[in-house]
């Protein structure tokens, strides 16, 4: 049975360029203030229309390379509907339909269960808001 549930915004400054953010550490240092060494489910959510979440490789070339694709599949055009005033913006929009705007975790023994080398990352396309929110919310 669980007996705690906690969530918390972090807010997160990617700029005006497509880019990976790393959220490893920030996960880990709120599983440290609230899981207190007990098992449980870490979701994390970013509330953003051109925004979602990874489990990826980050520091070997596999973020570059994430960016790389999604130059590729979502191209930067004017075949998107959703043009928001000009061509391209719409592509972005797609995004989360990719990299889906969350992450739900194992979390055992109060630290975020990952693989080797993964980490958790806010990937973002869209460069008209330099400002992201990140939720994480420990269950356990």
């Amino acid at each position: 049975m669980t007996d705690t549930f906690t969530t918390r915004t972090v807010d997160v400054t990617t700029g005006s360029a497509e880019t990976m953010h790393d959220l490893t550490n920030a996960c880990s240092a709120f599983l440290r203030e609230v899981a207190h060494g007990r098992d449980g489910l870490l979701n994390v959510f970013t509330p953003h229309a051109t925004s979602g979440l990874a489990v990826i490789e980050t520091g070997a070339g596999s973020d570059n390379d994430l960016l790389a694709a999604l130059r590729e599949v979502l191209r930067a055009d004017d075949r998107w509907q959703d043009r928001h005033g000009g061509a391209g913006p719409g592509r972005d929009h797609m995004l989360p339909a990719l990299v889906p705007p969350h992450a739900t975790l194992p979390v055992v023994g109060g630290e975020l269960e990952l693989g080797t080398s993964q980490s958790v990352v806010l990937v973002t396309t869209g460069r008209d808001t330099p400002d992201r929110k990140v939720r994480l919310s420990f269950l356990g």
